[in-house]
């Protein structure tokens, strides 16, 4: 084997070497990333805007205990119906009419991470969004934008 084989493999495995350093350094799990924004967050206006945007976005959809916290932009993500809540007061008055007041209704998706993700709604999308349905769940501070699925899509 010539020497400038070697001196090329020898540079191909400290290539490598670094690439995997660099990986678990900075991937999004490990304990020198959360170390590293927590720092960058405190530093006000310096530091790696991206890593401080991308952390907050994703430390906003969901925190560690799987409770949903609100977000300001709109999240898509892939979600399934679980569960259909209903909140209404119904009066009756001596006369027979019948008035709701205070409607509330509300979908319970399950994302494909398995996180369970509450959405209020309109009458009209409650009603429309099937059971058992995987697709893209559209929402914006817990309250549902669309629902698309194979054969429709559901507005709010």
């Amino acid at each position: 084997m010539s020497q400038q084989l070697k001196n090329l493999l020898i540079l191909l495995a400290g290539i490598v070497v670094i690439l995997l350093v660099v990986i678990m350094l900075f991937s999004g799990k490990s304990p020198f990333r959360r170390f590293l924004s927590v720092f960058l967050e405190e530093q006000g206006n310096g530091g790696s805007e991206s890593v401080r945007r991308s952390d907050s976005v994703r430390n906003t959809v969901s925190s560690r205990d799987g409770a949903q916290k609100k977000v300001s932009g709109p999240v898509v993500e892939m979600a399934t119906l679980i569960r259909k809540c209903d909140d209404r007061l119904r009066i009756i008055e001596s006369t027979g009419k019948v008035e709701i007041k205070d409607a509330y209704y509300e979908l319970i998706f399950v994302t494909r991470k398995g996180r369970n993700v509450t959405i209020e709604c309109s009458p009209e999308a409650y009603e429309k969004v099937p059971f058992n349905q995987q697709g893209s769940l559209t929402y914006k501070k817990n309250t549902l934008v669309k629902f698309k699925y194979y054969e429709d899509t559901v507005y709010n």
